[in-house]
């Protein structure tokens, strides 16, 4: 069991741009909590304020990611 955990990390996986996405959601998520977490005074508002600062670095990678796309696209 320990040797499979192990290959985990000696070798990488490949993904497809699909999953890259899918795995790019939670890790967001678990930042935005986090941050929140420590800001909110009320631990009621940490849940809202989290979804809001979510969706704003999702879509704030996708919308850099859109501009290189496009930046690239003039370029070549």
């Amino acid at each position: 069991m320990t040797t499979a955990i192990l290959g985990l990390f000696d070798s990488g996986m490949t993904l497809s741009s699909m999953q890259r996405f899918l795995f790019m959601l939670p890790l967001c998520l678990s930042i935005a909590v986090v941050y929140k977490t420590t800001r909110c005074e009320q631990l009621s508002d940490v849940p809202v304020a989290a979804g809001v600062l979510w969706v704003t670095i999702v879509g704030g990678m996708y919308a850099v990611g859109l501009g290189l796309w496009i930046l690239f696209s003039i370029a070549v």
